[in-house]
C-alpha cells in the first residue's frame, strides 16, 4: 500500500500560487486583469467589496483580487464578504473551510433571504437575486466600499445574451460595470467577465478543491436542481453549437459589441424609444 501524502498549508499555498501565476496564468490571471483594464472596472482609491457566494467562481475571484491587491501599482482597498442568506449547516461550514484553505480573510454576515422567498411560488429566483444584491450593496456601503464585485464569468455573459433573445424577446447582455440606482455612488463590477468557466473548473480540479453549488432551499426539490432550468438549456445549446462551430461562443459575445443600429428595427435607450421609421420621416 502507498501512503497518501497530505500537503501542509504552506505547501498548498505554494501550489495555489503556482496555479495562478504559472499553470493557469494565461487562462485566469491574464484574462482577469484584461477585463479590469478593458472595462475600466477599478480606479485609484476604490474600496471594493468582493462578494463570495461560496461557489468556484467567486472563490477564485477572491484569490485573484488578493493577488491583484498585492501587486497593483495603484492603491485600492478590498473587503471579502460572504452573505449567508440561510445556508444549511453543511454549506456554511464548507464556505468557511474553503475560505480558510484559500487564505481569504472573509467577513460573514447573516440575512434571512431564504426564509423570505421560501414561501413564494412565482419568480422566487428573481426576487432572491434582487434581495441578495440589495443586501450586498447595503453591507458593502456600511464598510465604506464604493463597489461590489460579483463572480459572473464569460459563459454567464453569453448564456444571458441567448436567454434574452430566446425567452425574453430582447437583445441585451450582462454588463461588466453598472451604477447602482438605489445606492448613491455605488457600482457593481464583474472582473471575471472574460474568464471561461472551463478554465475555472480546471483550476479547481488541479488544486483538488470542492465548492458548493446552488444552495438555495427553493430549488432543492425543483426542476432547476435537475438541470432543467432555462440557463441549463442554453448552456447545452451552446455546447452543441460549438461542436459545429468552435467559435460560436466568441461570436455570441462579440455580437453585442458590434450592434449596427442602422439594421435594427427598433431600440430603446432607457425610456427613449427609437424606430427605423424615423430615418424615413423626411
Amino acid at each position: 500500500m502507498y501512503a497518501v501524502k497530505i500537503m501542509t498549508k504552506e505547501e498548498f499555498e505554494k501550489r495555489l500560487v503556482y496555479s495562478l501565476e504559472k499553470k493557469y496564468r494565461k487562462q485566469l490571471w491574464s484574462k482577469f486583469v484584461k477585463g479590469i483594464n478593458e472595462y475600466e472596472l477599478l480606479q485609484e482609491g476604490d474600496r471594493v467589496a468582493v462578494c463570495i457566494s461560496g461557489g468556484k467562481d467567486s472563490m477564485l475571484m477572491a484569490r485573484l483580487f488578493m493577488q491583484l491587491h498585492r501587486y497593483s501599482d495603484f492603491p485600492f482597498d478590498v473587503e471579502y464578504i460572504v452573505m449567508d442568506p440561510g445556508y444549511n449547516e453543511l454549506n456554511r461550514k464548507k464556505i468557511e473551510e474553503n475560505a480558510e484553505k484559500l487564505s481569504v480573510p472573509v467577513r460573514i454576515y447573516r440575512s434571512e433571504i431564504f426564509d423570505t422567498v421560501n414561501h413564494i411560488d412565482e419568480n422566487a429566483c428573481y426576487l432572491c437575486a434582487r434581495m441578495r444584491r440589495g443586501h450586498l450593496y447595503s453591507y458593502a456601503e456600511s464598510l465604506g466600499c464604493n463597489k461590489i464585485a460579483l463572480g459572473h464569468h464569460f459563459d454567464d455573459v453569453i448564456e444571458t445574451i441567448l436567454m434574452g433573445m430566446l425567452y425574453g424577446a430582447q437583445v441585451q447582455t450582462m454588463m461588466p460595470r453598472i451604477k447602482s440606482s438605489n445606492f448613491t455612488g455605488m457600482e457593481l463590477i464583474r472582473p471575471m467577465y472574460l474568464v471561461r468557466e472551463a478554465d475555472i473548473i480546471a483550476w479547481a480540479r488541479y488544486n483538488e478543491l470542492e465548492f458548493i453549488r446552488c444552495a438555495c432551499r427553493f430549488t432543492e426539490n425543483s426542476a432547476e436542481k435537475e438541470g432543467l432550468s432555462k440557463r441549463a438549456e442554453v448552456k447545452k445549446l451552446i455546447a452543441g453549437l460549438k461542436k459545429v462551430n468552435p467559435n460560436v461562443d466568441k461570436n455570441i459575445f462579440r455580437s453585442v459589441e458590434n450592434v449596427n443600429l442602422s439594421t435594427i428595427i427598433s431600440y430603446h435607450d432607457g425610456d427613449e424609444y427609437h424606430s427605423y421609421k424615423e430615418r424615413f420621416k423626411d
